[in-house]
């Protein structure tokens, strides 16, 4: 069966004034399974949620008309739970801050990777429209974190721990296989405003390896089930830490 001929995972709006933008994120979201409206100002993209039901919307700050902090507001005037992911060129802190905190779900960047937005995109539908009846559980090979129990096991064993721990496991979870700089993690998990150094973040990476891929504190003492433990935490040089079943 073609992309076509699937039933479209979610519907997106794009809003960006730039026509590059819109037609490459477009094209690139509808061939992920997304069915996609665009729009090119504030008021067009308000026209577009009288008129339809929206999943998502990826939103620019910089916008002809009102800018993105604007569009929110209106557009959860409406729809209260209206996901937005904001995209924009501004990458200064103070916007970061004023994008969350007028509640925006998520935030990136231009310049950006395509797979980046999608896998954003996906992370954010599964917190914020959850199938019917399912847990808000997430799995990535045998490591297992819930959401509202936040309980956490691997390989079968229950992992305890702290609230920061949880939420950068978390984080690395939902973008698995994924490279995630210091300055990201730094950007979900602690607060915007944090003013100390970012080595915080190389040390809760090795609090987390020692509890999540340690067969020693897992409790594991058959020899051939440590051994079968496969690393899940890796560092990638240079780059940041990526979540992933193998090097």
């Amino acid at each position: 069966m073609s992309t076509a001929d699937q039933t479209p995972e979610a519907t997106l709006l794009v809003v960006d004034d730039e026509p590059s933008i819109r037609e490459l994120l477009s094209a690139s979201l509808r061939f992920a399974g997304f069915s996609v409206l665009t729009a090119a100002d504030g008021h067009e993209a308000l026209h577009h949620q009288s008129g339809s039901q929206i999943d998502l919307v990826v939103l620019d700050i910089m916008l002809p008309d009102m800018d993105g902090f604007e569009v929110l507001r209106r557009l959860r005037e409406r729809d209260p739970e209206l996901p937005v992911l904001f995209l924009t060129a501004r990458d200064d802190i103070k916007d970061k801050i004023q994008g969350l905190t007028v509640g925006g779900d998520d935030y990136i960047t231009k310049p950006f990777s395509l797979e980046e937005v999608v896998a954003r995109i996906r992370a954010v539908l599964r917190r914020t429209h959850p199938a019917e009846g399912e847990a808000p559980i997430l799995q990535y090979a045998d490591l297992q974190l819930n959401e509202d129990s936040y309980e956490v096991h691997r390989a079968g064993r229950s992992v305890e721990l702290s609230p920061t721990e949880f939420k950068l496991l978390r984080y690395l979870m939902i973008n698995a296989e994924r490279v995630v700089s210091k300055m990201q993690i730094l950007d979900h998990v602690w607060d915007y405003n944090w003013d100390g150094e970012i080595s915080i973040v190389e040390s809760y990476i090795s609090y987390l390896r020692r509890k999540v891929d340690s067969p020693e504190n897992l409790g594991i003492t058959d020899p051939d089930e440590a051994r079968a433990l496969t690393p899940l935490i890796h560092t990638k040089r240079g780059i940041g830490y990526v979540l992933r079943a193998g090097k």
